[in-house]
């Protein structure tokens, strides 16, 4: 007789999400994270605080923002959080052309981590669908003014379909 392997959850059953860790958003943002880490150890020394350390920096905030928004209890705030990781690793993806354009990596390794990264973006996109429409029973039109992010409605709807914003105020 086979052994159980408890550690393994059912195949036919699907677990909840217990934590922002298990979000695949979170996983493959963290594995990029790692990746973009060692883009910052290949650059030259010159490049250590000019370019190194703010790839760094978005790519923590990438994570972090996944983490902190899993952590607010509102949709909203939720859809806030990841949109700015959502900001994060588009400046990731703009980090990526500066080392393209100066030859800092390879093309072929410069081109899968620029596909890994768009396809990080549209399993957020995903994510951002989900938390959108998981208040059951609601409609989808989000009705709740956000006046401390000074973002409208149609701001919002905007940003989550990826089309320029209709205000200033982003």
């Amino acid at each position: 007789m086979k052994p159980t392997n408890y550690s393994q959850p059912a195949p036919s059953v699907k677990e909840p999400f217990k934590t922002f860790e298990d979000l695949e958003v979170y996983r493959l943002s963290r594995e990029f994270r790692k990746a973009m880490y060692a883009v910052t150890r290949k650059l030259p020394a010159f490049e250590k605080f000019e370019l190194a350390s703010p790839i760094r920096r978005a790519a923590v905030s990438l994570t972090n923002n996944l983490a902190g928004g899993h952590g607010r209890f509102h949709y909203l705030e939720q859809i806030r959080f990841t949109l700015i990781s959502r900001g994060s690793l588009e400046e990731l993806i703009d980090d990526l052309n500066v080392c393209e354009d100066e030859q800092y990596l390879p093309s072929v390794e410069n081109s899968d981590l620029k596909q890994r990264a768009w396809q990080i973006h549209r399993v957020m996109a995903g994510y951002l669908r989900y938390l959108r429409e998981r208040k059951q029973g609601a409609s989808l039109a989000l009705h709740e003014s956000s006046p401390a992010y000074r973002v409208t409605e149609d701001d919002l709807e905007s940003l989550l379909a990826d089309e320029p914003p209709t205000s200033s105020t982003l």
